[in-house]
């Protein structure tokens, strides 16, 4: 079923970020880049076997900030892509500060939750870390190849509109390599062997590879809906 599971978030993290951006416009997107930063978080310390792989969750949310960030880019231009950027970074933050609290807190007798919470955030410090490092760096490197490409095609073409699909998949594609590269030797050296790591990271990265893919359609659409 992990297959399954799989496909289904990813439709919902795609399909949010574009039902967002269509019901709140450029806020809507400030928010779901919100919402995907935290969940991602939480759920990037889940290593699970899906599709022949053995991969960490967390990864399509994480790819639908990628999204975000490109929609904020195309068209509401880079000021506003890096704002975007800036907002996952402080949610980012606000969830490393409040998980930290959350663990030292003294249960009371009746309490049933804090032991899993424990369980959960008492020794991911260090993941959180990571993902904020990788969250942060890659998001950059997308906005700033986004429209470095973006010069590139209008020049080429002549047509300011033109090989979106091109900006989109190749902006992405390399931040990503950044980021899964950065989390999972930042989060996992010394927990994985060497090659286990690589392996994890390749799956990682293949998984990322078709979710940028499946992500331009989502583009072109939010391009539609804004304009």
């Amino acid at each position: 079923m992990n297959e399954l599971f799989l496909i289904l978030t990813l439709l919902v993290s795609f399909g949010g970020t574009v039902l967002f951006l269509r019901l709140f416009g450029k806020g809507g997107l400030f928010a779901w880049i919100g919402i995907c930063t935290v969940f991602a978080n939480i759920e990037v310390t889940i290593v699970v076997h899906a599709f022949g792989m053995d991969q960490t969750l967390g990864n399509t949310l994480f790819a639908a900030t990628f999204l975000a960030t490109d929609i904020l880019s195309e068209v509401y231009g880079k000021k506003d892509a890096a704002k975007g950027v800036l907002a996952g970074i402080l949610t980012s933050l606000t969830f490393i500060l409040l998980s930290f609290l959350w663990v030292h807190y003294t249960p009371a007798e009746s309490d049933w939750a804090s032991g899993f919470v424990k369980g959960l955030f008492s020794n991911t410090p260090r993941m959180l870390l990571a993902s904020l490092i990788a969250y942060a760096v890659s998001e950059w490197i997308d906005v700033v190849l986004y429209h470095a490409w973006w010069g590139l095609t209008e020049k080429k073409t002549g047509d300011h509109r033109a090989m979106l699909w091109f900006r989109n998949n190749f902006s992405t594609l390399i931040s990503q390599f950044v980021n899964i590269v950065i989390f999972n030797f930042g989060a996992f050296w010394g927990i994985y062997s060497f090659a286990e790591l690589v392996s994890i990271t390749a799956a990682c990265y293949v998984i990322y590879v078709v979710t940028s893919l499946l992500d331009t359609p989502f583009v072109y659409l939010a391009r539609k809906i804004a304009n």
